[in-house]
């Protein structure tokens, strides 16, 4: 006799735990988009079936347990491989954020669950429930709406994370990309936790009905379909018009890794690196990453400046680099300051930007938390941010909106600034996270920046991925990671504004808030 798993009478934090492991295969780089909406489907089906609001908190918190500890596995990678944290401590600090985290699942666990009631999936739907407008229609309406609002505050509380948001899991290859440049990333979140729940409902009629068609499943199947081929649709609009000229561009990595990229003794070696990089590799523009010049720029030596100065301008066209700025001051270092800084150099005038957005216990060391920064080999532990109202770059005739690392994951802050722009820059140091997740996750975000902005995103970095992103969305080109080489290609500016542009994630909150209104509201009807 031949053993056979009943999952059914596993745990349902079990499940959860399960389905959330799973759904990190949606992200990049497995890049499963449809598990997008398999696993969040796994999920709808245990909260449809919770008896109480703990049971509901309690899955909805090990389902984000399980997948923030795997999807942000590089957080380890960070603080022990990199940074030098002793392990015990590394494993908790990452298992403490990654409980952080997973209060926003069990956010969204307990508001779909406080405006539906408990539900029992285990039963077949009467005549008079299928009748009903709201019958398996409402329901995932609902359970969108609160993973879009729960996602949202993750994203904004204590500075935000908006990693691992359920909608970059939609990135091209994805039918539903084409909603990317309408409702962003938050929406692409609702539409596809949408569609988890539709499927969830059309699964359940549909094994109810014993596997047979009927009118029961016309509303979900039509809702599928619909989604599915509008998205399709919306893929093949073009948002954008080109502005200009076609602009060669060259993508610098010199695959410095982070252990060495500080040490004295190396300096100069990396310096020659970039220096060996741009020479061999000419272009009108020549963007080196984050910290490239792993010093403050007063620091640097003149003559490599001037160097790369002359490069710049014998290509007739400019140099981007990343390196600090500011004032280091032995004598009195309480007066010390840093920028995270994007620098230009070459035919046009020099430009700055500075880093808006910082990273908490990377860039800024939020009060109380000194101690832990000591267990990292943090070379600068404290930088001061730029003004959001910074200007954009004009170089080569080209409005440039430049953003560093960290900061494209914040959609409507990148949208505020490409709005005027004709293309991104991104510039990144990844090599503090060594050979992880955290790489091609990155590049897929970057993907659906290019997208809600309807212009290319060029990206830089240290050790990976090194890539162009088109205004659809698709990879142009990408370097290997881990290779020390530069990216020359051709990339065509764009002007014009997507909706997103204009309206950012507004209507998608406004029509979640609305939709859980709704819900509460009917609820006390129906109990009243």
């Amino acid at each position: 006799m031949r053993w056979k798993p009943d999952f059914r009478r596993m745990s349902p934090y079990a499940q959860a735990i399960g389905w959330g492991f799973l759904g990190v295969a949606a992200f990049a780089p497995f890049s499963l988009w449809p598990l997008g909406m398999i696993s969040w489907a796994g999920l709808y089906l245990l909260l449809r079936n919770a008896q109480t609001k703990r049971q509901a908190a309690g899955i909805g918190f090990s389902f984000g347990l399980s997948q923030f500890l795997a999807g942000i596995s590089w957080v380890y990678v960070s603080m022990h491989d990199i940074g030098g944290m002793p392990m015990l401590l590394s494993l908790t600090a990452t298992l403490l954020f990654a409980a952080y985290l997973a209060m926003y699942p069990m956010l969204a666990a307990l508001c779909f669950r406080l405006c539906n009631g408990a539900q029992h999936s285990t039963q077949s739907p009467t005549s008079a429930q299928i009748a009903r407008p709201d019958a398996g229609l409402a329901r995932p309406l609902l359970f969108a709406a609160s993973w879009l609002l729960a996602e949202w505050l993750r994203g904004t509380v204590f500075t935000g994370f908006p990693w691992l948001n359920l909608g970059y899991t939609q990135a091209p290859p994805s039918p539903l990309a084409g909603f990317a440049p309408i409702v962003g990333a938050y929406g692409l979140s609702f539409i596809t936790a949408w569609l988890a729940g539709v499927c969830a409902e059309l699964w359940i009629r549909l094994r109810n009905a014993g596997w047979h068609w009927s009118a029961s499943v016309t509303p979900q199947s039509a809702i599928i379909a619909a989604l599915f081929t509008s998205g399709a649709l919306l893929h093949q609009a073009h948002w954008t018009q080109p502005e200009g000229t076609p602009l060669k561009v060259s993508l610098l990595q010199g695959n410095v890794p982070q252990s060495m990229k500080w040490q004295p003794e190396q300096y100069v070696q990396t310096l020659l690196t970039y220096f060996q990089l741009a020479r061999n590799n000419p272009a009108t523009l020549i963007v080196l990453p984050e910290t490239a010049i792993p010093s403050l720029l007063s620091e640097a030596p003149a003559e490599f400046l001037q160097d790369l100065q002359r490069i710049g301008q014998e290509q007739r066209g400019n140099i981007l680099m990343g390196v600090p700025t500011g004032e280091n001051n032995p004598t009195t270092p309480t007066q010390n300051w840093y920028a995270n800084s994007a620098v230009s150099m070459g035919v046009d005038p020099l430009q700055v930007y500075n880093k808006v957005h910082l990273v908490p216990f990377g860039e800024i060391t939020p009060p109380g938390f000194g101690w832990l920064l000591k267990k990292i080999n943090m070379p600068l532990p404290n930088f001061t941010a730029g003004e959001t109202d910074q200007p954009l770059m004009q170089l080569n005739h080209q409005k440039i909106a430049v953003n560093i690392c960290y900061e494209d994951i914040f959609g409507a802050a990148i949208a505020q600034r490409a709005d005027e722009a004709s293309l991104m820059v991104n510039m990144s140091n990844t090599a503090w996270f060594g050979d992880s997740l955290a790489q091609p996750q990155h590049l897929q975000i970057a993907q659906i920046r290019a997208l809600e902005n309807g212009r290319p995103m060029l990206r830089a970095t240290n050790t990976g991925m090194t890539a162009v992103i088109a205004p659809n969305g698709e990879r142009q080109a990408v370097l290997a990671a881990f290779t020390r080489n530069a990216l020359v290609t051709s990339v065509q500016g764009m002007s014009g504004r997507t909706p997103y542009q204009r309206w950012f994630d507004v209507p998608t909150l406004v029509l979640s808030l609305v939709l859980l209104g709704w819900g509460l509201l009917t609820r006390r009807q129906r109990r009243a």
